[in-house]
């Protein structure tokens, strides 16, 4: 990797579900681009702190707290230990969700309800707690992330690609109403990215979903995190309310 420029030295970027995959990826991005980054994670707290001292050894800074974005009395929470340490937001990427798929015929309540708390509720809660502190500030980027799912739809994820479309409208829906305070809103839909999920697939059935993209191999997080690097920079200073897709073509038709 070439070494990358201090573009966002100074500046305070948070970023859920942070210790894997996309996540991981977005952190280490923003921390390289001499950003201070604040992500969360849900369960590991082993490999959120190999995660901080990672960053740390590479001259970064970079703090992970353990909350679950699907309950709002603890991002409340979190939210003040936040505005404790650090008087702006620069940043914010929504990041943070899971998978729960299942044939909507075998799909339980409780797989349903998981997903859209933690994918869309959390979204949410976290952008609710800092709505207004973007607002009084005057600036500030909002990225969050879909899926291609959330665009043409999947089987077997009805859920999740419910959760991500709705990721869509939301982020349309704010964009409009943040765009007079100075704040820009914009979405990223990822396709197949080379992540721990991924990896644990079958072979021929990664080689199926690749027949499927006219690139013909899966993104990288790195990819990700340039375009989030991207979106969150002064070069896209007039770009607000869109979906960017890093799928490889998938979803172009």
């Amino acid at each position: 990797m070439s070494a990358p420029t201090r573009s966002f030295a100074g500046k305070n970027v948070i970023i859920t579900g942070g210790t894997r995959g996309i996540g991981r990826g977005l952190v280490e991005a923003f921390s390289q681009a001499g950003a201070r980054v604040i992500f969360t994670y849900k369960t590991n707290d082993q490999l959120a702190r190999e995660l901080e001292w990672g960053i740390r050894q590479a001259g970064g800074q970079a703090q992970g707290f353990n909350v679950d974005v699907a309950d709002a009395d603890a991002i409340e929470r979190w939210k003040e230990q936040v505005l404790e340490k650090i008087e702006t937001i620069d940043v914010l990427i929504n990041n943070a969700g899971i998978i729960r798929d299942k044939a909507l015929a075998m799909m339980s309540r409780q797989d349903w309800e998981e997903v859209i708390n933690t994918n869309l509720h959390g979204v949410y809660n976290v952008t609710r707690s800092f709505i207004v502190t973007f607002m009084k500030q005057r600036q500030g980027n909002i990225i969050n992330m879909s899926s291609v799912s959330g665009i043409i739809g999947t089987p077997r994820q009805t859920n999740y690609a419910a959760s991500k479309g709705a990721i869509i409208a939301f982020s349309k829906s704010l964009s409009r109403e943040a765009a007079p305070y100075g704040v820009r809103v914009n979405v990223i839909a990822p396709g197949f990215i080379d992540t721990d999920m991924t990896r644990g697939l079958k072979e021929d059935h990664i080689a199926q979903l690749k027949t499927m993209i006219p690139m013909a191999r899966f993104g990288t997080a790195e990819e990700v995190g340039k375009l989030a690097l991207f979106l969150a920079s002064d070069a896209a200073s007039y770009i607000t309310g869109q979906v960017i897709r890093v799928d490889g073509g998938m979803s172009m038709s």
